[in-house]
């Protein structure tokens, strides 16, 4: 099967939209099938490799590193020539669009997966949050009614999109990581490398976040709560870069004074499962997440995981097996103390992390989007058909 993955968001980008489209990308190439991507450059000048576009594209203000790119392109002609057999869109911006035109040109289905909750980002674009959501909700219902299938992480995101009227066959499908590279252990040298670089005392347990530095993911949170933490010689250990960046920099100053409260900055995703292996627990105060990646990465990495409870947390994080979840400060203190204190206790969520994470199997993913594939090209041969948004 030749398959089109269309996306805003490509490498270098670090983040789940990306992590899941190379994931998809790398593992239906190992089941046999064929895979072009269609992004954005990021810069005005076009380019490509062997397998990926880059569309020219400029900056778009509605989002830190948001970018909009030229719809006609220069690459169009070629992809329409390799005749990709269906389309799978993973952002609902600039590549939507192209893959729309290229899906009516060659009467193709498109798959498309719904990764980002944008009624969490209203605050990007709306001073209103109530018009903002009211947006949101109408742009989502009529994109994704040009689809042919809606794939979503979780049965939250599932029930948000009735919720806007998205009449498509929607399937669940929690996005697949790649076990296998979260498997391999650094040596006990390369972890005191780590610790010495960013100042973490070599006798403290570590409670580590490691996400997008954003508004949204609500690490003020984590941060008024571990000042309150009674466990002593503990560090926080915040991994990642991002638009909110300097602005925690300064809240942890203020809220944390002479407490162990660290900030790494972006790290390359070579390094990331060094990073997870730094830590005790996994902590996170995001309410924002359509599945939450990193989540699982954690349990990948044998993390046990401290999260804020939301829908799409359902039979991931699951109390005294791979972590608790909290609703208020007083769960966070109780569950938190708990994990740095109780070695016993972290060692067992240690080792249903792990167990836990394997139902997340790239394999699996990329198998199940094979038959979602299937389903919408034998639609689209008894005559189901789609209109496609802007024709």
């Amino acid at each position: 099967m030749k398959v089109l993955i269309t996306t805003d968001w490509y490498a270098p980008v670090v983040n789940g939209v990306v992590t899941s489209v190379l994931n998809l990308e790398k593992f239906l190439r190992e089941l046999g099938h064929e895979v072009k991507v269609l992004t954005l450059s990021e810069r005005i000048r076009s380019h490509k490799t062997e397998n990926v576009y880059y569309v020219k594209s400029m900056p778009a203000p509605v989002y830190p590193e948001a970018r909009v790119g030229f719809i006609k392109h220069r690459y169009y002609k070629e992809i329409v020539e390799w005749r990709p057999d269906i389309i799978h869109s993973q952002c609902e911006f600039s590549t939507y669009v192209m893959a729309q035109i290229i899906a009516h040109k060659l009467s193709i289905p498109v798959v498309h997966t719904y990764h980002t909750v944008y009624e969490d980002y209203t605050h990007y674009f709306s001073p209103s949050k109530k018009y903002g959501k009211m947006a949101v909700s109408v742009l989502t219902k009529t994109l994704m009614n040009h689809t042919d299938k809606v794939i979503v992480p979780t049965e939250k995101v599932k029930a948000l999109l009735l919720g806007y009227g998205v009449e498509r066959e929607m399937f669940v499908l929690p996005t697949g990581i790649d076990l296998e590279k979260f498997k391999k252990q650094p040596t006990a040298e390369r972890l005191t490398e780590l610790k010495t670089k960013h100042g973490i005392p070599e006798e403290n347990k570590v409670m580590i976040c490691l996400c997008r530095l954003a508004k949204e993911k609500n690490i003020t949170e984590l941060l008024e709560y571990f000042r309150e933490l009674d466990p002593p010689k503990t560090t926080f250990l915040i991994v990642g870069g991002g638009p909110y960046f300097k602005e925690l920099k300064k809240e942890a100053e203020n809220l944390c004074r002479g407490m162990s409260v660290i900030f790494t900055d972006m790290v390359s995703p070579e390094e990331v499962p060094d990073y997870y292996k730094l830590g005790d627990i996994f902590v996170s105060a995001s309410t924002s997440e359509t599945q939450g990646l990193t989540y699982v990465e954690a349990l990948a990495n044998g993390l046990p995981a401290l999260c804020r409870k939301d829908p799409c947390l359902e039979n991931v994080v699951v109390d005294n097996e791979n972590g608790f979840v909290y609703e208020n400060f007083e769960d966070f203190k109780k569950y938190a103390e708990k994990m740095l204190t109780d070695d016993s206790l972290r060692a067992a969520l240690s080792q249903g992390a792990l167990e836990s994470s394997k139902k997340f199997s790239t394999y699996a993913f990329a198998e199940r989007a094979v038959e979602i594939y299937e389903k919408a090209l034998k639609d689209k041969e008894n005559g189901v058909h789609t209109k496609r948004f802007g024709f």
